[in-house]
Parts: C-alpha cells; structure tokens; sequence
C-alpha cells in the first residue's frame, strides 16, 4: 500500500457492495469431526439439507449476510453470486427436472425479501450463478451444475455441448418477469 492511498480511499468511498453468497458452514475446533468440503473443513448441520458436496442450503444466510453489510456500511449491496451445484441428470425425452434449485432460489429470493421489507437492507440487484452450467472452479467437475441451462458434456469431456432448459428456466423467467412477486 502506498502512502497516499488511504486518503485516495476516503476521497472516492464505494458507491455499493457487492458479494457472494452460497451457503453456511459449521465449523468445529475438533479436527476428528471435520468432514469434507470446497472450502471449509466443517462439520454438517443437521438441521440444514446439503448437496452431494457438503454445500449447506440456508436460506437465512444470505438474510443475515445482507443485514450485516447493511448495518456495517450503509451502501447499497447487490448478491453477484448465489446458487446451488447440484448432479443435474437429463431424461429421455431431453427435459431436466430441478426442483431442488427452485427451491433453493425460492427460499433465498424470500430471504432477500424479508431483508428489503422487513430489515430495511437497500439492495439493488442480485445475479444468480450461473445461467449455465460450466464446470465447477471449486472441483474442476461438469457433473456440479449451477445453471437454468443444462450443457450435454461430462467430466471427462464427452458430449454434444448441446444446450436445454431445465425447469428452473421457464420459472426464473417469471420471478424476473413479476420483480420476484411470483415466487409459486
């Protein structure tokens, strides 16, 4: 850091913060109870559902993350990540069914709800990760989808890239379509 750039800092303060959120974890100072994860040596609630890769789905996360940048900074906040990777599989006849993700967005939208209406917290945008599925920079594996856009492709590469809509597609577009009134 240089001399002068703190008073650079406080000469342009931030318009906004932006941030990324996915889930909880509970953590453990016994190391003999730490399980796996992307990141986290943790141990899993047993109050909360996970995916295949320890990911807990935690709703009230993401409320608490946007209280406690609201109550700290008192800027507008915009979620640039949130999502759920999960082993997405396509049926026969092309479709995907991925309720899961639906509800995993269903619960958090609400959750940035209560925060905005309820909690006062100013957020400005959210963007969920990702709109198709890639591989995983976590795991490096295709089989981790994140995406309303199923891409036909494997771990090991093989696959046509084709693309389809998974259901979560058509449902997000009408959560976009209604500014998140139409959660159903």
């Amino acid at each position: 850091m240089e001399d002068d750039d703190l008073d650079l800092i406080a000469a342009y303060p931030a318009d906004f913060l932006s941030f990324s959120c996915y889930g909880s974890s509970t953590l453990t100072t016994h190391k003999e109870e730490a399980g796996g994860g992307n990141l986290f040596m943790g141990v899993k609630n047993p109050y909360l559902k996970t995916n295949a890769w320890g990911w807990a789905t935690d709703p009230a996360c993401l409320r608490l993350a946007l209280n406690t940048l609201w109550d700290r900074y008192h800027k507008p906040l915009w979620v640039v990540e949130n999502g759920i990777g999960w082993d997405d599989v396509m049926e026969k006849d092309g479709s995907v069914h991925d309720s899961y993700r639906i509800e995993y967005l269903r619960q958090n939208i609400a959750s940035m709800d209560d925060a905005v209406t309820l909690d006062g917290v100013d957020l400005m945008g959210y963007t969920m990760w990702g709109c198709i599925d890639l591989v995983s920079a976590g795991t490096g594996e295709m089989k981790k989808r994140y995406g309303f856009v199923y891409v036909d492709r494997d771990d090991q590469g093989n696959g046509s890239l084709r693309r389809s809509k998974k259901d979560s597609f058509d449902w997000y577009k009408k959560v976009i379509a209604s500014n998140g009134a139409d959660l159903s």
